[in-house]
């Protein structure tokens, strides 16, 4: 008996293995962040083919379900050949993957969080793809159990003028019910609640990249001794420029 399935995938990540292998990570459809073996995927056959951000149709086989396994894996969109001719979307895409591989927990599924690394890759490059990628990291927090509340304020419950967020209660606080603090709040910009995306300013984008960071490091990175990683690092960077 063999453990065994068949799924769609994003490579969001590879790394060497002896001579002409890769160990390879995939965020599947319906078995979430995946690793396994790929013989000969440094080859020339499949050098193009198991790249950062391109989809595959992934087999996975392995002689018990702990083991890392295998993949055979067929190309289903190739988007990886423009990524890599757009330093960009190449910046882009590094924060998203370093973001995915650092937080979400191995063979966990989490179908809407593949269906949005999807759009993301789909749209890199474009004009709303800051505010989207900031919005991406807000939901992470919610589907792995640390999302914010972001409905009413935390001092007064108040729904109008929500413009912080209590890096405490992680939830938001109205103009007038953190006044006498503010200094002490994370800055909440408007468009992480509308998920608006068009025509948002540098200082929001950063604002927002601010807010989610403090609870990825709070929640998922520092108890497990981890940082941020310099991929996201790099796309602060690039947005800041």
């Amino acid at each position: 008996m063999s453990e065994k399935w068949e799924d769609i995938g994003i490579v969001i990540g590879t790394r060497k293995y002896a001579d002409h292998d890769l160990i390879v990570t995939i965020l599947t459809q319906d078995h979430g962040r995946h690793l396994g073996l790929i013989k000969g995927g440094r080859g020339r056959k499949m050098r193009g083919v198991i790249q950062p951000g391109n989809i595959l149709q992934a087999k996975w086989r392995a002689r018990l379900n702990e083991h890392l396994g295998s993949y055979v894996c067929e190309p289903q969109e190739l988007f990886a050949p423009e990524i890599m001719l757009c330093k960009i979307k190449l910046i882009e895409l590094g924060s998203l993957c370093a973001m995915l591989n650092l937080v979400l927990p191995e063979r966990e599924p989490h179908k809407f969080i593949y269906d949005l690394t999807y759009h993301l890759i789909k749209n890199l490059g474009s004009n709303t793809w800051y505010a989207e990628y900031v919005i991406c990291e807000h939901l992470l927090l919610k589907a792995l159990g640390f999302g914010l509340d972001l409905v009413s304020c935390a001092a007064t419950g108040q729904t109008e003028e929500l413009i912080y967020v209590s890096p405490k209660s992680a939830r938001a606080v109205s103009k007038q019910g953190g006044a006498a603090y503010k200094d002490r709040l994370l800055p909440l910009p408007n468009f992480l609640k509308t998920q608006h995306c068009h025509d948002i300013p540098t200082d929001d984008i950063l604002n927002g990249l601010k807010l989610t960071g403090y609870f990825l490091s709070q929640n998922l990175l520092q108890p497990y001794n981890k940082k941020l990683p310099a991929g996201r690092e790099n796309l602060i960077n690039l947005i800041s420029n």
